[in-house]
């Protein structure tokens, strides 16, 4: 693209090109030029909106959070509804779409991107990890609270055998998901002893 041609939310247009080049190329890849020459822009374009590539990487990031905290809210919306297993396989299959999934690895490995997440979002660990266990948790506290899981299991390692599991299932398979039987065998599984009498 030409220097000096306005470009249409150009924010938007760099995210879905990043999200495109970590889908595909995965995250060794992204660069800022592989970024632009991916929205078609120029590499002033992505500067022009963001002090640097780790902080256009934090915005990613926190906006793929943001989706994330949409998908825990339908999550609580179905206490009480449905099943447990089914509403958790359900989640878990939102929680770790590709996206998120790409995402984890890129934080994992830049030590900038992580530093300056811990700063815009203190206590947060992981973010993508973090907003998922978050979302498990507050869905699992209200079905106990509803009296669908048992008074007396431990939530918080439940929520965590439901997240790392979770996200093993989901990591690394090109192209797409499990099974959704392979997704809900394993919730199952997980929540068999919390579930009341």
């Amino acid at each position: 693209m030409p220097t000096g041609v306005h470009l249409r939310d150009a924010r938007r247009r760099l995210f879905d090109a990043a999200e495109r080049v970590l889908l595909r190329d995965g995250p060794n890849a992204l660069t800022s030029r592989a970024v632009t020459d991916e929205a078609g822009c120029a590499k002033g374009v992505l500067h022009r909106h963001f002090t640097d590539f780790d902080a256009f990487l934090v915005d990613l990031v926190l906006e793929r959070a943001a989706h994330l905290e949409t998908q825990a809210d339908a999550l609580r919306r179905a206490a009480g509804t449905g099943t447990v297993a089914g509403n958790l396989t359900g989640a878990l299959t939102a929680l770790f779409g590709p996206v998120p999934v790409a995402i984890i690895p890129l934080i994992t490995f830049r030590d900038e991107l992580r530093a300056r997440l811990r700063e815009a979002r203190p206590g947060g660990g992981i973010t993508i990890l973090a907003e998922a266990t978050k979302a498990v948790a507050a869905y699992l506290s209200d079905e106990r609270a509803l009296g669908r899981l048992a008074a007396d299991v431990d939530l918080e390692a439940l929520t965590l055998s439901l997240v790392g599991g979770g996200h093993l299932l989901f990591a690394d398979r090109d192209p797409g998901t499990p099974a959704p039987e392979a997704i809900e065998r394993f919730v199952t599984s997980t929540i068999a002893h919390a579930l009341p009498g």
